[in-house]
């Protein structure tokens, strides 16, 4: 079984098993093009497990969701460390 802790600043983001954590990679990944990190992202459901298709160019990157959710949760965090470094 998959299990994670709620951290302060991404409890949103807590998940329990596979599904909730696709989820949870989803709307980091959503939350990453609106603040411009990433061009485009693709979400391709299966039956049995989800891709996440970030464009890059002419090619495109597959991910899982463990991927994918690590991926997006580190650029939302350095976007908002970096841009709380500019406020003060």
């Amino acid at each position: 079984m998959l299990t994670a802790d709620c951290d302060h600043k991404f409890s949103k983001y807590s998940f329990h098993d596979l599904l909730t954590l696709a989820e949870a990679a989803e709307r980091l990944g959503k939350r990453a093009m609106e603040l411009g990190l990433i061009s485009s992202l693709t979400v391709h459901l299966f039956p049995d497990c989800w891709q996440f298709s970030l464009a890059n160019g002419q090619k495109s990157e597959l991910l899982t969701p463990e991927e994918a959710y690590l991926r997006f949760k580190k650029l939302v965090q350095q976007f908002e460390s970096s841009a709380k470094g500019t406020q003060k």
